[in-house]
């Protein structure tokens, strides 16, 4: 498991800009470029969208999935939800598959995914205590009890 600097102190709200989405992406990609070859990318919708969209054309990598989880309504957890599996595609468990989300935070989602695809590859940006252990390479770690406001979560300006 790679990482990087902590991120943040506890109990804070950490505002993340696009430019810092798309500096830790590329951060990301650039680790991850030294563990493929890569098949593809499956993307975690919907936090893993903008980060596996800069890691894709990093990377070079055309061949796009997506594994579609419901798990928050706002700053509120629900119960885990498969919306929708990864495509026909992606065979033998994700061997040779790169998976990517935002964030590892109480490990539901990682679970989740990791069942759907356990021989993919999982990388995230940020990593909390709960969910590290189900990630193989992150750029950060987080503190459990800092809530993370992606860019992507808020009404942009009108």
């Amino acid at each position: 498991m790679e990482t990087s600097s902590q991120l943040l102190t506890a109990g804070a709200v950490h505002v993340v800009s696009w430019h810092e989405t798309h500096r830790d992406a590329a951060d990301l990609a650039r680790r991850l470029a030294t563990l493929g070859p890569w098949h593809g990318l499956v993307a975690v919708s919907r936090g893993g969208l903008v980060p596996a969209a800069v890691i894709a054309r990093a990377l070079g990598l055309r061949l796009v999935e997506t594994v579609c989880i419901a798990s928050y309504d706002g700053r509120r957890k629900g119960p885990v939800k498969t919306l929708k599996a990864a495509g026909d595609g992606v065979r033998d468990g994700g061997m040779g598959w790169l998976m990517v989300d935002d964030l590892a935070d109480s490990g539901a989602t990682a679970e989740t995914v990791r069942k759907l695809l356990p021989r993919a590859h999982f990388a995230t940006l940020y990593a909390k205590p709960a969910g590290r252990h189900l990630v193989d390479t992150y750029v950060r770690d987080v503190p459990q009890d800092v809530w993370i406001d992606f860019p992507w979560d808020r009404d942009p300006a009108p």
